[in-house]
């Protein structure tokens, strides 16, 4: 006598349900997107540190370290760094005039960390760009500008705004 079982097996587990998720976006779609608001952020700290070097010229121009528009492009620690060195210039009775020229990249966009950042390298040309005591405008002796790299940090802050927050110049690395 042969006897034969048959069970039924479930593949799905006992008592579980199914979690039927979305899609994941095509990988184009996440590129894209990836790509475009990686473009925004270098646009906006592009146009943090175009303004942060406008305010600090009128700043410098006027000898006024707390010139609102300073604190609209600026963070800090950059932003007290900037404000002492027009202060200094101030006591010492000189004040910055002349042209700057700048030329801006960005080299670095890192919006996944938290705050997002971008990193700017500019060949600054501080040639036109005098130090000159104000009762006068003759020039400070050593001021002479030239062309040198300079760095900067933009830093992405909870409220949306692009400032620029940490900045060196190189002035011993001409471009």
């Amino acid at each position: 006598m042969t006897v034969t079982a048959t069970t039924s097996i479930t593949a799905c587990g006992a008592g579980r349900e199914a979690v039927v998720r979305p899609p994941a976006p095509a990988a184009a779609e996440a590129d894209a997107d990836r790509d475009a608001d990686e473009q925004a952020a270098r646009k906006a700290a592009l146009d943090a540190y175009s303004g942060y070097l406008t305010a600090s010229r009128t700043a410098s121009r006027h000898s006024d370290p707390y010139a609102p528009e300073l604190s609209r492009f600026l963070a800090d620690p950059l932003l007290t760094r900037v404000r002492m060195a027009i202060r200094d210039a101030k006591e010492h009775g000189a004040m910055r005039t002349g042209t700057l020229k700048s030329d801006p990249t960005v080299t670095a966009v890192s919006l996944i960390g938290v705050p997002a950042t971008v990193e700017i390298q500019d060949c600054l040309d501080a040639t036109g760009y005098r130090l000159v005591y104000t009762k006068d405008r003759r020039a400070v002796p050593g001021s002479g500008g030239k062309r040198y790299l300079a760095t900067a940090t933009a830093t992405r802050y909870p409220d949306g705004r692009w400032l620029i927050s940490a900045g060196a110049a190189h002035q011993d690395q001409p471009c």
